[in-house]
């Protein structure tokens, strides 16, 4: 779907944030379950949402995997300084970190490091063969910190509306 690059969060209204709670809660609800709850017909639910759609607001709907019971027992933060910070070194360093199935986050932080990865993986033995042979190949790391996660307090992909 084209986004319009004209929305503003000033654009909803309390039912629109209601929708946004609801189907980040559970997107498989459908548009009648949607309606009844918000008390409208399903004809203008089905039409905010799909405006929120096209207007890029709801980018995709996925399903969320347990990582552990996906055999995905490790979760590491690793912070990354690269060496230099060309246009060019830095778009390639982004192209090989996004191609990098284990990384399943990364971010282009401020203050002491420069991206921040969040890398699902196996176990430890399966990290080390990960920062050797893949991180390892990634030109223009200066250096890497990693910290592992050993338990998890909170965990939600919702945005609060």
């Amino acid at each position: 779907m084209k986004k319009t690059d004209n929305f503003s969060s000033e654009n909803l209204d309390t039912i629109d944030f209601e929708l946004l709670r609801m189907l980040q809660k559970d997107a498989k609800l459908t548009i009648k379950e949607i309606a009844i709850r918000v008390n409208l017909s399903p004809t203008p639910v089905y039409e905010r949402i799909k405006r929120m759609e096209k207007e890029g607001l709801i980018e995709r709907y996925i399903a969320i995997v347990n990582a552990e019971k996906a055999g995905k027992n490790l979760t590491v933060f690793c912070n990354i300084i690269l060496k230099e910070h060309t246009k060019e070194i830095v778009n390639k360093f982004v192209r090989d970190i996004v191609s990098l199935k284990e990384v399943v986050e990364c971010y282009n932080i401020s203050g002491d490091y420069d991206f921040l990865l969040k890398i699902v993986i196996k176990d430890m033995k399966h990290y080390q063969f990960f920062v050797i042979n893949e991180l390892g190949s990634v030109k223009n790391i200066g250096s890497a910190h990693s910290t592992f996660v050993i338990g998890v307090i909170k965990h939600n992909y919702a945005v609060p509306v």
